[in-house]
């Protein structure tokens, strides 16, 4: 019998290949119990306003110098179809614009148009976190339900969609907000994170480990808002209004459910350049060392993994002589099954981006993350608005 091939040999039995192949299975885990099974889920019933446990809501927006959104926004949330019934309150957070009189003449022919106002926000608190309280606490219903001011609903049935929610029964929901297709590579590159992030977040929550929701269309009730005793664990950190309440009510033993039917998104702008984005990312990231331990361990040993697959690939190829047969093949098997996990789960949400672009954009986003990460253990001073 011939003798293996002295280049093939070695690198069959080296510890690299073996850390590939092991990185390729950790990802291809994640994919076949969470995030296809997710992707591929059972349509969820339309939303039913007449059911017997439908209830009126209060949709709370906090905005501080948001006047050309607020004009673009408030009129769709007031064309919302929601039987029930619901109020807006909008909060002006120290707005040096023309929000308030805006606000104020809508109030005048809507009485369903709340305006609470914000003038200063107590040293040492996070500023949105004390206006969202506020805003909570004059809401007139049981049901809350919040966006921001750069946010649109996807359809006139966003509130009807959410609060559908509710009846799983769940005491917070969470929603998906995509953002708007516009040329150029950062656009792509942002709606990738985007759907990556809600990959993560719904899929766990599906499972039944839900560690996070966006602010931008999220739900939950006062009782379940009084239950986790607000932001008290975390008012005085910039970021986590979403995330790190969502962490909370999970610790206060408050049932989350998922509505992420297209029916039920947001829709926002991307960050329109670079240096924009990697502040909001930096303030979003920022609070994940809050987060549980076994939420980090998952969340990270999905990124870890893929960071890894990269670096190994590196090494290989600069430290060991390959056979290029093993190495093509883990390469494919992991590109196309997680490519065709992002591409399922975009057609799911109606967020699909061209599948030829999946790739380049997973490479880049993980080394992206990872340079987010060292900005933030290097540099931890964060500015809010």
């Amino acid at each position: 019998m011939p003798n293996p091939s002295p280049r093939v040999l070695p690198f069959l039995f080296s510890p690299l290949l073996w850390l590939l192949a092991a990185c390729v299975l950790v990802q291809l885990f994640y994919a076949g119990y969470y995030f296809l099974p997710f992707a591929r889920r059972p349509q969820e019933p339309d939303a039913d306003p007449e059911a017997a446990d439908a209830q009126p809501v209060s949709v709370l927006v906090c905005a501080h110098n948001e006047l050309p959104n607020l004009r673009r926004l408030l009129p769709l949330l007031l064309q919302q179809q929601y039987a029930p019934g619901f109020e807006v309150i909008l909060i002006d957070d120290r707005s040096g614009d023309d929000t308030y009189l805006y606000v104020q003449q809508l109030t005048q022919y809507y009485p369903n148009v709340r305006l609470v106002s914000v003038d200063r926000t107590p040293d040492g608190l996070s500023p949105k976190k004390y206006a969202l309280t506020l805003g909570i606490k004059t809401a007139r219903y049981p049901r809350l339900l919040f966006t921001d001011a750069d946010c649109i609903p996807a359809t006139a049935h966003w509130i009807s969609q959410m609060q559908q929610g509710f009846a799983a029964p769940a005491a917070l929901v969470l929603g998906y907000s995509a953002y708007a297709p516009e040329p150029g590579f950062l656009n792509k590159l942002i709606r990738f994170e985007t759907l990556l992030t809600a990959m993560q977040y719904l899929s766990f929550a599906w499972r039944g480990r839900p560690y996070m929701g966006v602010g931008r269309n999220l739900a939950y009730t006062q009782a379940c808002f009084l239950a986790t005793k607000g932001f008290a664990s975390h008012i005085r950190s910039l970021g986590g209004d979403d995330d790190l309440f969502v962490q909370d009510a999970v610790r206060h033993g408050q049932r989350v459910a998922v509505r992420a039917e297209p029916a039920a998104h947001t829709l926002s702008e991307a960050a329109p350049t670079w240096s924009a984005w990697w502040r909001q990312k930096r303030r979003h990231l920022s609070a994940g060392k809050s987060y549980r331990l076994a939420d980090r361990l998952r969340i990270g040993t999905f990124v870890g993994a893929n960071l890894l697959f990269y670096f190994t690939t590196a090494a290989v190829l600069l430290f060991s002589q390959p056979d290029w047969v093993s190495l093509a093949v883990l390469w494919g098997v992991r590109t196309v099954i997680l490519c065709a996990t992002y591409a399922t789960l975009g057609r799911r949400l109606d967020d699909q981006l061209p599948v030829v672009w999946l790739p380049v954009l997973d490479v880049v986003y993980f080394f992206y993350y990872l340079a987010l990460g060292i900005s933030l253990f290097l540099h931890r001073n964060l500015r809010w608005k």
